[in-house]
């Protein structure tokens, strides 16, 4: 019985000549998103702007779209319900829940406390036998010290990234890398402040595991590119980067389908907690393999690179390309 294969051993696509629409596409994605969160913002979650958190257990299972909708009218700004899991049943202890609401713009601490006390009356009020468990604040000077670790964990890492495939590879790879990871983040950032979604520490988080997937298919795509420089020295660099791309493009897409499928059954399926963590990861999957493929690639044309770029000093004569396209590829095939 033949294995399925997603991408035939001859695929031969054209990427690179696709590089300067590609590049322009990504270039007025790039301004789109940094505009949209100049002028629109990021809606900031309680991580990074402060507010009140109070986990309540109730004898039954609370709507928590009406008590999110009952949090969100006294007028603070959107309010967080979490259900925790592992809690006992009805039945027994109750329902444990944890509820998340912005701290007043102005008033200091003494409007933090007027909103924790109507809070706390929602609570008790609109639902009889509630027991309150903690009341905790997350001040200002708090969510501003996440919101700097947050934005440099991101800085450090891109950095950090780029440093060890200068090392591992060529500056000039690690230029092209960090503009693939900046034009991912980029616009995971416009996606936030076009829908508004929550931005907050899952966020972070999910943008550094985009960063993270970038890099490995980046990688996977410059090792390929590399392993070519020096196999045929006297092709030109136009079609060496096509074949490099279609030698890891059935790679590419197993890793990449995979993903999507289980994150898009997760987006569908998975709790509201987590949607905004599922669909930042998701968005990033894409335009991580995009910009591995029309990125990171090509930009490395515009920065002279060529087969004599590395040639070590004692080069022997060129090799020609053999017939096989795939010939030497042991990577994965769908």
């Amino acid at each position: 019985m033949r294995l399925l294969k997603l991408v035939p051993e001859t695929t031969n696509i054209g990427f690179v000549r696709w590089r300067n629409v590609a590049m322009l596409i990504s270039l007025l994605m790039i301004i789109g998103s940094v505009a949209l969160v100049a002028t629109r913002g990021l809606n900031l979650g309680i991580d990074f702007v402060g507010g009140q958190s109070m986990r309540v257990t109730f004898q039954e299972s609370p709507p928590l779209d009406q008590l999110r909708s009952q949090v969100s009218g006294l007028g603070y700004g959107e309010g967080v319900i979490q259900e925790e899991f592992g809690t006992p049943g009805a039945q027994t202890e109750g329902h444990t829940v944890t509820i998340r609401m912005p701290l007043p713009q102005t008033g200091g601490e003494e409007a933090a406390n007027v909103a924790a006390q109507q809070l706390r009356q929602l609570v008790e009020q609109g639902y009889p036998g509630a027991r309150i468990e903690s009341v905790e604040t997350v001040s200002g000077k708090v969510s501003n010290e996440l919101f700097r670790a947050g934005g440099l964990s991101l800085l450090f890492a891109m950095i950090a990234i780029s440093i060890y495939i200068w090392v591992r590879f060529e500056w000039q790879f690690g230029v092209g890398a960090l503009f693939a990871l900046f034009h991912d983040v980029a616009l995971t950032f416009g996606f936030f402040a076009l829908t508004q979604l929550e931005f907050n520490l899952n966020i972070v988080a999910a943008l550094l595991t985009i960063i993270g997937y970038s890099l490995n298919d980046t990688i996977v795509v410059y090792d390929r590119i590399r392993e070519n420089l020096r196999k045929y020295r006297k092709m030109a660099i136009e079609p060496l980067l096509d074949l490099s791309i279609n030698e890891t493009l059935a790679r590419t897409i197993m890793t990449s389908l995979s993903m999507l499928i289980a994150l898009f059954v997760l987006l569908m399926m998975g709790p509201d907690v987590i949607f905004g963590f599922v669909a930042a990861i998701l968005l990033g999957i894409i335009i991580g393999t995009y910009s591995s493929v029309y990125m990171a690639a090509p930009i490395l044309i515009w920065l002279k690179v060529g087969p004599h770029s590395f040639l070590p000093k004692d080069a022997g004569p060129a090799e020609r390309m053999p017939a096989g396209r795939n010939e030497g590829y042991d990577g994965a095939q769908v």
